[in-house]
Formats: structure tokens, sequence, C-alpha cells
């Protein structure tokens, strides 16, 4: 299922930039999809502090 993605602007380090930079060369994965899954990986970890509806929302996302 394809999603919308919003635009956002992440500050990264020059260590981290280089690191995903080259990671990206040798995958051809494009930077912002690791950024994602990243972010994937952090709500997952925290999923217990969201409210309550958002919660349902991490919960459906991990069923598919």
């Amino acid at each position: 299922m394809a999603r919308n993605k919003l635009p956002t602007t992440v500050y990264l380090t020059e260590e981290q930039y280089q690191l995903l930079k080259q990671l990206h060369n040798r995958t051809k994965v494009p930077m912002a999809e690791y950024i994602r899954e990243g972010v994937d990986l952090i709500i997952r970890k925290y999923r217990k502090e969201l409210p309550g509806q958002q919660l349902n929302l991490v919960e459906e996302e991990e069923k598919s």
C-alpha cells in the first residue's frame, strides 16, 4: 500500500550522514527509506508512550 509522505527536515551528524550515504551507495536503497525505517523502530520501541488512539495505529501498522 502506497502511503503519502510528508516532507520534514532532519539534522544528522557528519558521521551519521557519511555512514548512511555509504550504506545507500552499496545497497541503492534511498537514504530517506533508511530514515523512515529508523523512525518506525523508535515508534515501536516507545509505543506505550503514545496516546491510546495513536497506539492503535502503530499496532495496525505492525499487523500489515
